[in-house]
């Protein structure tokens, strides 16, 4: 890749301190363009991404295709029943080994020029090459990538040497038991763009301070006085015990919702009998495309259906709240009237989090961090 051009930062900017004397985030962080790429590198290639799900690849020969740090991803099952990745580049020009979303293949054939590779990655067929001299197709195989799987849900990362993924997520499974993500149906994919930059909704998603302005209809499902938010080394998780109120689920005594967000752009939304994934994928310095993945307990039958499109309409008028207001958060920080800000120590404890987690990235990346601690 074309080495970036990256923004200079403050050393100042870069430090981190308590959310008691802590100052967020400069503005520039949001609304310069310059930090899609440092985003990209800093932070995109150097973390653990959402790209789908296992059932997405169930069977030998499925794939469907992602995005990773402006990168193309294909994810695919192999003859043996091993799950793969590669980046999506042939090896001969960079030409789409797919361009579909996701399909089902014997073997990846480069819709440019038809090299074909074998489902292991490995070179098998160079159509008019007969005259190229010192060229060896075991030399040509395609780029893999780290793929793992957490309760069905798929991730890869672009560092061959990166920490395992059961080690971002230690604790998750533990905490939301007995509600299993390989035991739900996916149902359904919808994808929002929405005006802001995804530090933006990212910021959002991690506190409930905006609740009571923003989702009226939420304020009559939780129960704000026990709402708890909890930070760990990799992710938040916001919590609290809910109440039926108007959201169409079968909520019983005890019940609670949880708010998990994998740092930095992967989040999971459990209510009873739902799990929603929600992935923030950048598209620029101004603007984010939110892919929601909705899993349902019961999947099938007149009533289980009913629930799922009353459940798809409520979060759908969620989510455009949320677009609303992001847009306007982020046109506000590019105002003139706006720098930087505090946080509240009661309600933003995620949101504090969260960015000194990408203050760290940039620590660790740019030439200002042989200046800061990290």
């Amino acid at each position: 890749m074309q080495r970036a051009r990256y923004p200079e930062l403050s050393a100042e900017d870069l430090v981190s301190t308590p959310i008691e004397r802590s100052w967020t985030i400069p503005s520039l962080w949001y609304t310069d363009p310059a930090f899609h790429a440092l985003d990209r590198d800093a932070i995109f290639a150097r973390t653990w991404q959402g790209v789908g799900h296992a059932a997405q690849v169930r069977d030998p020969g499925m794939y469907f295709t992602s995005t990773v740090a402006d990168s193309p991803v294909i994810v695919l099952r192999d003859k043996a029943g091993v799950l793969r990745a590669f980046y999506n580049v042939c090896r001969h020009r960079g030409g789409p080994l797919a361009t579909e979303r996701s399909g089902c293949v014997n073997a990846l054939t480069c819709q440019y020029h038809g090299w074909t590779y074998l489902l292991d990655g490995s070179l098998r067929g160079v159509p008019r090459w007969d005259r190229v001299d010192l060229f060896d197709k075991k030399d040509f195989g395609l780029t893999p990538l780290r793929v793992e799987t957490w309760q069905g849900q798929v991730f890869v990362h672009l560092d061959p040497d990166a920490a395992p993924l059961a080690h971002s997520l230690a604790g998750v499974a533990e905490r939301i038991a007995p509600i299993r993500l390989d035991t739900m149906t996916f149902v359904k994919r919808i994808d929002y763009e929405v005006a802001c930059n995804w530090k933006v909704y990212v910021d959002n998603f991690l506190e409930g301070y905006h609740v009571p302005y923003v989702h009226p209809e939420l304020m009559k499902m939780y129960d704000f006085r026990q709402y708890t938010t909890e930070t760990f080394e990799d992710y938040s998780l916001q919590w609290s015990p809910i109440e039926p109120g108007d959201a169409p689920y079968e909520i019983r005594p005890g019940d609670k919702a949880y708010y998990f967000c994998l740092f930095p752009n992967y989040m999971l939304n459990i209510l009873p009998g739902r799990v929603q994934t929600n992935l923030v994928v950048p598209m620029g310095h101004d603007r984010c495309r939110v892919e929601f993945g909705f899993f349902y307990r019961d999947a099938t039958g007149a009533a289980a259906e009913r629930a799922i499109a009353d459940d798809l309409d409520y979060s759908d008028r969620v989510q455009r709240e949320d677009m609303d207001i992001c847009h306007f958060v982020q046109r506000g920080l590019g105002s003139r009237a706006y720098d930087r800000g505090r946080f509240s120590v009661d309600a933003e404890l995620a949101v504090h989090h969260f960015q000194e987690r990408v203050r760290r990235a940039y620590r660790r990346f740019t030439p200002a961090a042989a200046t800061v601690a990290s």
